[in-house]
């Protein structure tokens, strides 16, 4: 990575041209918008195109900080999006990513970073950082619900949770794991 500094910012009205810039027209991830876990799954498909964005641009614009831009210098370079789990309808439809206990946790559902500054440390960088803005808003316990790569050449698309490295060099732990690449991970704020 080049030697220029990193910031690490909320979401704001005032940043949300930021994180449109950092995803681009695809929304990151083919319309997604980082929606995937916040929308019942038909909703979601059918707002790939534009309703996902909007959606987002909402969540923005109620001021819900829905997570954590990186800025290598001005540029918007990576994001993770952090919120309480119980925002997250997707994730009470999963087995494999059912409740571990009745802890009210806050949820790491997405990563994503810039290709150039991929495999440079951003990601765990931007992890801590999500723990410390969840901190911050009364979160006590942070988890999250990372891939381990079934190959070193796994398409980043397929890695949008993280990847298990990345979280255990940012302080998280394996709490279970139901699935044998889909491990709950938690992390304590204020650590």
């Amino acid at each position: 990575m080049s030697s220029r500094k990193l910031t690490f910012h909320p979401v704001t009205r005032e940043r949300w041209p930021d994180l449109e810039q950092l995803f681009g027209e695809r929304g990151a991830c083919g319309g997604c918008w980082c929606m995937v876990w916040r929308l019942p799954r038909p909703e979601w498909e059918h707002g790939k195109k534009r309703n996902n964005r909007i959606a987002l641009k909402t969540i923005v614009e109620d001021d819900r900080q829905p997570g954590v831009l990186a800025y290598a210098g001005d540029e918007p370079i990576g994001w993770c999006a952090v919120a309480p789990r119980a925002e997250y309808v997707g994730l009470q439809r999963s087995r494999v990513l059912a409740p571990v206990d009745n802890q009210r946790v806050w949820s790491i559902s997405c990563l994503f970073v810039a290709k150039p500054f991929r495999r440079q440390g951003v990601s765990v960088r931007l992890i801590k950082e999500a723990v410390k803005f969840a901190g911050s808003r009364g979160a006590a316990m942070v988890e999250a619900y990372p891939v381990i790569p079934y190959t070193e050449k796994m398409p980043a698309a397929f890695g949008w949770t993280g990847v298990l490295s990345a979280f255990l060099k940012a302080g998280f732990r394996e709490v279970l794991r139901r699935s044998k690449n889909r491990p709950i991970l938690r992390r304590r704020c204020g650590r």
